[in-house]
């Protein structure tokens, strides 16, 4: 068999694997790239196959990274079907449409400006319409379930975790009447994270494909009452001096974590929480307010405790003073108050929705914080924040970062490196090989030696466009086809552009708050200096 790593390589996002076998095509993922511009390009780019010669796909999870294109597959001739675990095809069904809206409406904005410049307008990726009509593709399944696709494919999906329905999927190919097989970990969970079980432990495998988004590092920041106690405090001290909290929050997953998180430690910090829970609590996404229905229409996913309360008669996705808007009038209301209220907003990442709106209200003022409980990709407005950028452009409005700004890492939705090092460790028989994917650069060859110190397991980091020929006892670089070296070498050059364009931002901005003349005209002038060589630079590259 052939397998081509289309996205999450070499970054977090895109995730998509093309499978290919004597008789058989069939996708793993099809994920939008998020963060950055120049990844961001890449969901306007043909597919590199032909979707119509897809005979099926399989899906992790909902998150657009890893479901977000299908609407686009299925534009572009893709009429195969999707399996997925229930509650993913349930979420998918509001997710798609809702990432097809967002396209619309950014479409709509690109061709006003278009117009402007004297261009002609673009369609946008795909339409609400294309997003709700590719629905009935979806097959859901249940966890533990081994489907025959057909003579040559078994597969398996397991419970990773992540979110609600997220799964870790093995793949029995037959070929010349033996069986490889390879297990997809999608996004690995936490243990012991509210409402999800843990993730599944696989036995077995000839090859693995795993996430790495945070192979490198442990979070930093403790679990259970100790993790609340840490959320709690931030949100008493800023009530204290007068601000808002605004959550940026995934709108599924981490909204409804942090929601049953605070009504589960009612009694253990009763005083603080009272006072919390005093406050006005809004989830600012439709989005999200959907999600939360499913999620108490999937209650087999959950885990024991979170099954014990709902038994008890206790909601516990809800308490007295939570409350879901719904219209764009009420988002904008919520920034005319006076008091100070907790916002948890969508998207997670700060790149779209809602949450754009309550940054631009909240982060230039210094009694207010902005709490981060999700991973933040390289670019994403979220991690420029994060990474402590004086001012960011909201709406083309310039706004200062004075807000505190704070991160806890316990919530997020992925194992760090001990979870992810323990999981591969369960296996009793370990794979020949392992294809390390969704990390950033830096993260994956730490990642990756670890992984060979601790297993005496060799590892393969593919780069975007990779393909490899996979056999039982074996694997063997494929090389690309000429029209996908073409593609991607093109698309890496765009990519290098859009890193500059950033930095050069990044440099003007600087350039702009030092006009106090911090810097020394010296400086100033070695800064012109190296400019002039790489504006020549420029000029012979255009030539």
């Amino acid at each position: 068999m052939n397998i081509t790593f289309l996205g999450a390589a070499e970054t977090v996002t895109g995730s998509c694997y093309l499978v290919e076998t004597k008789e058989t095509k069939f996708l793993i993922d099809c994920g939008m790239f998020q963060g950055s511009k120049n990844e961001a390009i890449l969901n306007n780019e043909p597919f590199s196959f032909n979707p119509e010669e897809l005979d099926f796909m399989l899906l992790s999870h909902a998150h657009i990274d890893h479901s977000g294109r299908i609407p686009k597959l299925y534009k572009d001739g893709f009429k195969g079907t999707i399996y997925a675990t229930k509650a993913t095809v349930e979420l998918c069904g509001i997710m798609l449409p809702d990432s097809g809206h967002i396209q619309e409406i950014e479409n709509e904005w690109t061709n006003r400006k278009r117009q402007r410049a004297g261009k002609s307008s673009v369609k946008p990726i795909y339409t609400v319409k294309e997003a709700t009509e590719c629905l009935a593709l979806f097959r859901g399944v249940q966890y533990g379930e081994v489907l025959r696709i057909n003579d040559d494919i078994r597969v398996r999906f397991n419970d990773a975790g992540h979110i609600l329905g997220s799964a870790i999927i093995e793949i029995w190919i037959n070929e010349n009447g033996n069986d490889t097989k390879i297990v997809f970990s999608g996004d690995l969970g936490n243990k012991d994270m509210p409402i999800l079980k843990d993730p599944t432990l696989i036995s077995d495998a000839d090859y693995l494909v795993v996430e790495s988004t945070y192979g490198d590092r442990l979070h930093t920041h403790s679990k259970g009452p100790e993790r609340i106690e840490e959320f709690i405090n931030i949100i008493t001290e800023t009530v204290a001096a007068g601000g808002n909290v605004v959550i940026p929050s995934f709108a599924v997953g981490r909204t409804q974590e942090i929601i049953y998180e605070l009504n589960k430690y009612m009694d253990v910090y009763s005083d603080k929480v009272n006072k919390i829970l005093d406050l006005p609590v809004f989830v600012d996404s439709p989005l999200a307010t959907s999600a939360t229905e499913i999620f108490r229409n999937n209650l087999d996913c959950f885990d024991e405790e979170a099954k014990e309360y709902i038994a008890n008669g206790d909601n516990p996705l809800d308490f007295p003073t939570l409350k879901f808007t719904q219209s764009p009038e009420e988002s904008r209301k919520l920034n005319e108050r006076n008091d100070s209220i907790i916002i948890i907003s969508a998207s997670g990442m700060c790149d779209a929705g809602r949450i754009k709106h309550h940054l631009k209200h909240n982060l230039w003022r210094k009694n207010s914080t902005i709490l981060f409980v999700g991973y933040q990709a390289e670019g994403s407005l979220g991690r420029r924040i994060i990474d402590g950028t004086p001012k960011v452009k909201i709406f083309g409005e310039e706004i200062s970062v004075n807000a505190r700004i704070e991160v806890i890492d316990g919530f997020s939705g992925h194992a760090d490196k001990k979870g992810l090092l323990d999981w591969i460790g369960s296996f009793a028989h370990k794979p020949k090989r392992i294809f390390i994917v969704h990390g950033e650069k830096e993260t994956m060859p730490v990642f990756a030696q670890t992984i060979t110190e601790k297993y005496g397991i060799k590892c393969i980091i593919p780069s975007r466009g990779d393909s490899f020929v996979v056999s039982r006892d074996n694997v063997y670089e494929n090389v690309p086809s000429a029209e996908m070296l073409h593609r991607f070498k093109r698309l890496t050059v765009v990519n290098m552009l859009e890193n500059l364009k950033e930095e050069f931002n990044e440099l003007t901005l600087i350039l702009k708050n030092d006009l106090k003349q911090e810097k020394s005209d010296v400086e100033i002038d070695e800064v012109a200096a190296k400019l002039k060589l790489i504006e020549k630079a420029f000029v012979e590259a255009l030539k």
